[in-house]
């Protein structure tokens, strides 16, 4: 395989080099202290095209087995004898029934549980991509990047840069399309020809300029008088208006009206900016990787899969109306061993889980092709297979969302056959 690196453009006139609006605000990250919001500069003006979407990326390769719990199989249960998530009904920190072959983390009782009941949430089994490097590094590049496996890797297209540029393209989407990246840095997924700006919402910097108004002074009459004034003017009022209403929270936290730890506090940051400016976003999520000492219905990965769930369910009502025009959908680089390891963890996989949420999404099943589990179907005799391409998945999603056509679809993903599943 190829790797291809694109070294970064000189930010000089005599480069030839014409910069982008977030080239300069960029610019201006680099005299800000770390965690800075590099606040978007493309607003959605009010009445834009309703339909949101947020990719939320688990970083580590989380253990799908533990969150899907496979309760009808039988070699699941020999293969963790200290690990498993026992069969509902077996008492507490039992699964929770989903289907006849498929539980959830009790984990989740309060938080996904109800969106699946209300058919808001559905899961997509052996889902992932055919990179079989096993590599967090290469494999999260993969899937960001959405290009063929096997192929020449263009890290200058992530998939998602790819979908803002076509519905950009379109009448509709045109003046109304406001993606945003909720990073310190711009994702690989998010980077590419259309113009995208990240921020950072962790509760440590929420409400709390990097650069004060002395300093945004300074930058703005450097830029006097040249084509990048309005630009940087722009910047720094959307970074302000986006300071007051985490301003908002935190008083509202400090009367224990609001919690601001964790996921949960970033998901409602989130859900706010898109309600009414943002509809194509990114984050991810790290803390996945376990291989020592995962636990089972109790345990730092059901921790995890608590707290994220508590985030997504609070992204879901902090929406509001919005929430029935959202989809959310939550990958990672891949799944992990279906056997538990010596360490009481699992190790690097393949087939993964795939989540779907949104208040119009035919939701409440597990969807996509299955298979039992079972000794003699595992991948290589380890891992979930993968039945699902994630971005056959995606592309079926996109393909209902957006009204995208086959050439559109193409362009997103190269080489991948859209897998209208009817989940959007």
């Amino acid at each position: 395989m190829t790797h291809s690196t694109v070294p970064p453009q000189p930010f000089s006139p005599a480069s030839g080099f014409a910069p982008t609006r977030r080239h300069c605000l960029q610019a201006l990250a680099a005299l800000a202290a770390p965690g800075v919001l590099q606040a978007s500069l493309a607003a959605t003006p009010q009445g834009a095209t309703d339909a949101r979407f947020l990719l939320v990326f688990l970083r580590g390769g989380y253990d799908c087995a533990s969150l899907l719990v496979p309760t009808a199989s039988d070699y699941y249960y020999e293969t963790r004898p200290n690990i498993a998530i026992a069969r509902p009904g077996s008492g507490e920190g039992s699964a929770l029934p989903l289907t006849a072959d498929w539980g959830l983390h009790p984990a989740l009782a309060g938080s996904l549980q109800p969106l699946y009941a209300k058919k808001q949430l559905a899961f997509v089994p052996f889902s992932g991509t055919e990179d079989l490097t096993r590599s967090h590094f290469d494999t999260q590049d993969s899937i960001e990047l959405g290009q063929p496996v096997g192929g020449r890797r263009d890290y200058r297209s992530g998939f998602l840069n790819r979908l803002a540029t076509e519905l950009g393209a379109q009448p509709r989407w045109h003046d109304h399309l406001s993606p945003l990246a909720f990073t310190d840095t711009l994702p690989l997924v998010l980077r590419g020809g259309y113009d995208v700006p990240n921020t950072a919402l962790a509760a440590a910097g929420a409400g709390k300029p990097g650069i004060d108004e002395r300093q945004a002074g300074l930058i703005a009459s450097m830029y006097q008088g040249t084509p990048l004034a309005g630009p940087v003017a722009e910047g720094f009022q959307t970074r302000d208006e986006v300071a007051r209403t985490m301003q908002g929270e935190m008083d509202a936290a400090s009367r224990n009206a609001l919690s601001t730890k964790g996921f949960e506090g970033t998901a409602r940051r989130m859900a706010r900016l898109m309600q009414t400016r943002y509809n194509l976003g990114f984050v991810d999520v790290g803390g996945w990787d376990t291989h020592v000492g995962q636990g089972n219905a109790t345990g730092a990965l059901a921790n995890r899969f608590e707290e994220l769930g508590r985030g997504l369910a609070a992204f879901a009502d902090e929406m509001g109306p919005a929430w029935s025009r959202t989809t959310v959908v939550a990958i990672s680089e891949f799944g992990r061993t279906f056997r538990e390891n010596g360490n009481r963890g699992t190790d690097h996989g393949h087939g993964s889980v795939m989540w779907v949420l949104g208040g119009g999404i035919a939701g409440g099943r597990v969807a996509g092709e299955q298979q039992a589990l079972t000794a003699t179907t595992l991948f290589q005799n380890r891992d979930y297979p993968v039945l699902n391409d994630y971005r056959g998945v995606l592309g079926g999603i996109f393909a209902r969302m957006y009204g995208l056509n086959g050439a559109s679809l193409a362009r997103v993903f190269p080489g991948a056959k859209a897998k209208d599943l009817r989940l959007a």
